[in-house]
């Protein structure tokens, strides 16, 4: 492959996917030694800087362990641009993170690592554009359950060379015993330890598993990460108090102990910058791709959350001063929206865990109070924030809930919106589906029926199907964004086989989806991690 700048070959505009080389499926990164087991990784870049990622695993687990890297221009390591050494031991489970400054705006850099005579796999990362950005594209992903599956859609990824980065909106692991949530004997996918992770050496055993495996080792190599957690980091359905899968009273002890452990091992075994705001359970944050998009990463789950409510409980639901996000995150996300607008940022695009999207009428019976449906006084206060600020071009994506979604979103679907034009809608909504976890959506003998019944019920619901595993990429440009939804075949073989769903556009300034006919169309890449 030609080798072009990030300028070059942003501005080359589209060209047809099979004109493209994929990168190869078998190339899943191999070590020259036992001592980069488990692999490489890099995430939240910025302008000049962007965070690199390993693990070493020595001979004895004491003492501390010195590690060299490198960063170059070009995949053969003959432009090296920026070189050090890091330090780690025991006290971070051995793992290494280097946040590398000075870098150049929109640009493709190589990586690598050396430590006890043994030089790791070479990954790939890019910065973010400061300036001239004409197009920006995403995967983005969600609940990677080990033992109930294999990870194809991180395999699928890890063949684009062409997205700038992906998007991981938690349940990055699960938190179960074997058969507490899938059952991996078959696949010899049984998680470790087998147990529920409740102590440190539990989420930091469970992460090491997770880095193990081949594909998600390769969709690291070649992309840099923006992730943030949802509850099975921690445990089911967690609230900034505690969790639905968590008994004070039993063996799950003290809930703040639990929860600190878990944040512990997750920045410790996660590509994620590391700082006084992070260290604080701050992991919200905001990306700026030049002009054309501000990417929020929301913690919807313990920074701010009060406890879910029975669904029943119309008047919790409500509540007006119920929070979600909470009022520090409430505050930062409001000014980052007028930051936003005051730069010009063309869309503004919240990468966030739980359904944002209405699902019954306002003084009705909720629907899944997990989501924003339960915290519909957050949602409000959310709906006004984009009004008041004037954020343009509002597109949320979601993980969570094993099945993929399209919506519009008006503040009332079921009355102040025109479902044919989208008059009322401030914004759209992509959920997508699982890695590997198992949906109840469309499935069964009554699927069709089911699928149906919530297209009718929701005058603002495009698509909706839980029938498949997989992913969905986000294709930007100042025009339009294209989210398009992708099913592998199957996630009880390994296999890159996979097929283009569904997709939806949204216009610049209409906050209102129509189909699409095909796939957004891949554009030139700089080369992938050999």
């Amino acid at each position: 492959m030609r080798r072009v700048s990030r300028r070059d070959f942003l501005a080359t505009g589209s060209v047809a996917l099979g004109t493209l080389p994929l990168i190869r499926a078998t190339a899943f990164a191999q070590t020259a030694d036992a001592v980069f087991r488990h692999g490489v990784a890099s995430g939240d870049p910025l302008a000049d800087r962007v965070i690199l990622w390993t693990r070493v695993t020595p001979a004895a687990a004491t003492g501390e362990v010195t590690v060299s890297w490198q960063v170059a221009r070009d995949p053969k390591f003959g432009q090296v641009v920026s070189r050090g050494e890091a330090r780690t031991g025991a006290a971070r489970d051995f793992t290494v993170k280097v946040d590398v400054p000075r870098l150049a705006a929109g640009t493709t850099y190589y990586y690598r690592f050396e430590s006890l005579g043994a030089r790791s796999a070479i990954g790939r990362t890019r910065t973010l554009p400061r300036e001239g950005v004409s197009r920006l594209r995403l995967g983005v992903v969600s609940c990677s359950n080990l033992p109930q599956g294999y990870f194809n859609a991180y395999a699928c990824l890890a063949r684009r060379a062409d997205l700038d980065a992906i998007l991981h909106l938690g349940d990055y692991i699960y938190e179960y015993p074997n058969k507490g949530y899938g059952d991996g004997t078959a696949l010899g996918r049984i998680p470790s330890p087998d147990k529920e992770m409740v102590a440190l050496q539990d989420y930091r055993e469970r992460h090491a598993q997770y880095k193990s495996d081949p594909d998600s080792q390769e969709v690291h190599r070649q992309h840099p990460f923006i992730v943030t957690w949802d509850d099975h980091e921690f445990t089911n359905n967690a609230w900034q108090g505690g969790a639905e899968n968590h008994d004070p009273d039993q063996v799950e002890g003290d809930w703040s102990i639990r929860k600190a452990a878990a944040e512990q091992a997750y920045y410790e075994w996660m590509p994620i910058r590391e700082d006084a705001q992070t260290k604080q359970s701050r992991i919200y944050r905001a990306f700026r791709f030049g002009d054309l998009a501000t990417v929020y990463m929301l913690d919807t789950r313990v920074v701010g959350r009060d406890e879910q409510v029975p669904r029943d409980d119309t008047a919790a639901v409500e509540l007006a001063g119920r929070q979600l996000l909470g009022a520090a995150q409430e505050g930062w996300l409001a000014e980052q929206m007028v930051t936003s607008v005051r730069n010009k940022a063309a869309w503004n695009v919240l990468g966030q865990q739980v359904m944002v999207a209405p699902q019954t009428p306002a003084g009705t019976r909720a629907g899944n109070t997990d989501s924003w449906d339960g915290y519909r006084g957050a949602r409000n206060r959310l709906f006004d924030m984009v009004e008041r600020t004037r954020a343009a071009n509002l597109a949320v994506l979601t993980g969570d809930v094993h099945s993929s979604w399209a919506y519009d979103l008006p503040r009332d679907p079921f009355a102040a919106y025109d479902s044919n034009t989208g008059k009322g809608s401030l914004g759209v909504e992509f959920a997508g589906t699982s890695v590997s976890s198992p949906s109840n959506v469309g499935g069964g003998p009554d699927g069709e029926k089911q699928l149906a019944d919530l297209r009718a019920a929701r005058p603002h619901l495009h698509y909706v199907d839980g029938r498949y595993r997989g992913y969905f990429v986000v294709d930007l440009t100042r025009e339009r964004l294209q989210a398009d939804f992708y099913a592998v075949a199957t996630v009880l073989d390994r296999t890159t086989k996979e097929r283009f769903e569904r997709g939806f556009v949204t216009e610049s300034g209409r906050n209102h989806l129509t189909a699409a006919a095909t796939a957004a169309p891949a554009v030139l890449a700089p080369d992938p991690a050999p």
